[in-house]
């Protein structure tokens, strides 16, 4: 089965960057749907970037501009650059993956395969 595994947070300050890793095992095919969602305690998850290969990647717009999605389909791994780091971009941030072609939308319900998470802090 598949499984996901990211690596890279850490604590930053303010307009600093980090870069997020996500490294897959498993049968993974190179049009699967994949996503870097971010949650805080108390709120729902949300989708930060998405892309499946076809065409730029979709991102949250607070993120446009300061965040990069990039998809590495010889060893279907994902990275998410982020720079300019803000304090509202404090969260446990996953990778997911979809078995499917990205939807317009990105629920997380449409993921049936989650890392355990990354935490970021921006102070």
């Amino acid at each position: 089965h598949v499984q996901l595994v990211e690596s890279g947070g850490g604590s930053v300050q303010a307009g600093g960057s980090l870069r997020l890793s996500c490294a897959t095992s498993g049968p993974v095919y190179s049009h699967y749907c994949m996503a870097w969602f971010r949650q805080v305690p108390g709120q729902e998850r949300e989708a930060v970037a998405s892309t499946d290969g076809r065409g730029s990647p979709t991102y949250l717009e607070s993120v446009k501009g300061r965040f990069t999605m990039i998809k590495y389909n010889a060893n279907f791994s994902v990275s998410l650059e982020m720079n300019d780091l803000k304090f509202e971009d404090t969260a446990r941030y996953y990778c997911a993956l979809r078995t499917a072609y990205c939807a317009s939308t990105s629920p997380p319900k449409y993921f049936a395969v989650w890392g355990q998470g990354t935490q970021v802090t921006v102070s």
